[in-house]
């Protein structure tokens, strides 16, 4: 019974021990990288209702603004490609 004093006091002071107190600074994420305004972003979004499967939606940062996306935030879990078209000759 003589060991459960020192334990306790380890555990104690292991608890209030500064490293254990510390947080792990985030580092920041890379976001989209730069491309021309009329490029598409492409990002995974999540399956329809009904589904399972996983698409992948291409859209200009414009567009994905318009429907309050941030594709620099999302760019590190959920970015695929970037895609740049030619530019229209008609």
């Amino acid at each position: 019974m003589a060991y459960k004093q020192p334990l306790f006091a380890l555990a104690i002071m292991a608890a209030a021990s500064p490293l254990w107190a510390s947080q792990p600074e985030s580092l920041p994420r890379p976001g989209a990288p730069a491309a021309p305004p009329t490029a598409l972003y492409c990002l995974r979004v999540d399956p329809i209702t009904g589904t399972r499967m996983e698409t992948i939606q291409c859209r200009t940062r414009e567009e994905w603004a318009a429907l309050e996306i941030d594709v620099d935030r999302e760019w590190a879990d959920n970015g695929v490609k970037i895609v740049t078209l030619p530019p229209y000759r008609g």
